[in-house]
């Protein structure tokens, strides 16, 4: 997938993600204000959240419940100072459960990545456009 969007496309973007992605461990890479945390709102809406969505970046992980009893997990490793911080609350676990991981800044945490995780690589075109670029 390589397409440019805005926020009206962003429910049909979320769908297309969530439908084409070979994994449900998606790391988002994008400057600061691209529209990482906007963009993983539309998809755990898309995926039927039930909880409140916000960016967990002080928490570095949210937990999210939907509809049909699946968890999602947002995690926000902006703040994070080392790797064994990232270990220490059970990173691994969360990866390999089987549940969606929905990760912004995972350069943070490269080593410790699973290998078949999609990136969602986002760039601004101008203020009303965006390019996502799936891996």
């Amino acid at each position: 997938m390589n397409k440019n969007y805005s926020l009206e496309d962003l429910s049909l973007i979320a769908a297309e993600i969530i439908s084409s992605a070979k994994s449900k461990t998606l790391l988002f890479y994008g400057e600061m204000g691209v529209g990482k945390t906007t963009l993983i709102k539309e998809i755990c809406k898309e995926l039927k959240v039930q909880d409140s969505i916000s960016s967990p970046t002080f928490s570095l992980v949210n937990e999210y419940q939907t509809s049909t009893n699946e968890k999602v997990f947002h995690f926000d490793f902006y703040r994070i100072k080392d790797l064994e911080e990232a270990l220490d609350m059970g990173i691994e676990e969360y990866f390999y459960n089987n549940d969606w991981c929905l990760i912004e800044w995972p350069g943070n945490i490269e080593n410790l990545l699973p290998l078949e995780a999609v990136e969602v690589n986002l760039t601004i075109l101008d203020n009303r456009k965006r390019n996502i670029q799936l891996k």
